[in-house]
């Protein structure tokens, strides 16, 4: 039987990672276009500069008690950019800004430096984007979850604020999960079932149809459906 601990430590490769049923890269949301289809008919899509990912590091069950590889994005133009624990994980690997780890049910094949890139998606593919949401800020009732305002006229102070909140005597306290003023935005949201429109491996660039989560220069991970 293989020693999944010696596969980690052995010095890093230059060839492509194994294939998988569902693959899995980490790209950069440069911002949205029209993208006009052989019919003439145009959509809204989603640019995504995703260059080759760097498999960072193989979880064995034997080892971590489950079984996945991590992988690296955004190279750094210069190591000193980098944290001396984050360099000191890295090793001999390029310096890299961006780690996430993806669960796998089986590892055979994977190894620390190999790659992982735009290749392993085709046009027509549906895939579940990951990523965070734009930031909104502290907002009141009425933005956040579409509340009636109050009365403009006569004295009113509520034209925005939040009614009531409870019954005073029973229960006596405000209800756990009672919708008010709250933060909004900047959650792991997840959007599912895109079409990939176009796959330029030359490029490291891939077009998906709609909107994906995040702000320009946000970071997405894109998995096959």
């Amino acid at each position: 039987m293989t020693d999944e601990t010696k596969v980690e430590e052995q010095a890093p490769t230059d060839h492509a990672a194994p294939a998988i049923a569902k693959p899995v890269l980490i790209g950069r949301k440069l911002g949205m276009l029209q993208h006009f289809k052989e019919d003439g008919s145009a959509v809204a899509a989603t640019v995504i500069a995703a260059e080759a990912n760097v498999v960072t590091q193989v979880r064995t069950k034997e080892r971590d008690g489950y079984s996945a590889i991590q992988l690296g994005f955004g190279r750094a133009k210069k190591r000193e950019r980098l944290t001396k624990p984050a360099l000191g994980h890295l090793k001999d690997l390029p310096p890299l800004r961006v780690l996430r780890e993806v669960r796998l049910d089986d590892i055979a094949g994977f190894a620390t430096g190999q790659e992982i890139g735009v290749d392993r998606f085709q046009p027509g593919d549906r895939v579940h984007v990951v990523g965070t949401s734009k930031g909104k800020g502290f907002q009141g009732p009425v933005h956040l979850h579409h509340f009636s305002r109050g009365p403009k006229s006569h004295g009113s102070d509520h034209l925005r604020r939040q009614g009531a909140v409870g019954s005073g005597t029973t229960p006596g306290r405000v209800l756990k999960g009672l919708r008010m003023a709250a933060h909004q935005g900047a959650d792991r949201v997840t959007v599912r079932n895109l079409e990939i429109l176009r796959a330029d491996p030359a490029r490291a660039i891939l077009v998906i149809a709609g909107a994906v989560p995040g702000a320009r220069n946000g970071i997405v991970m894109v998995r096959k459906a």
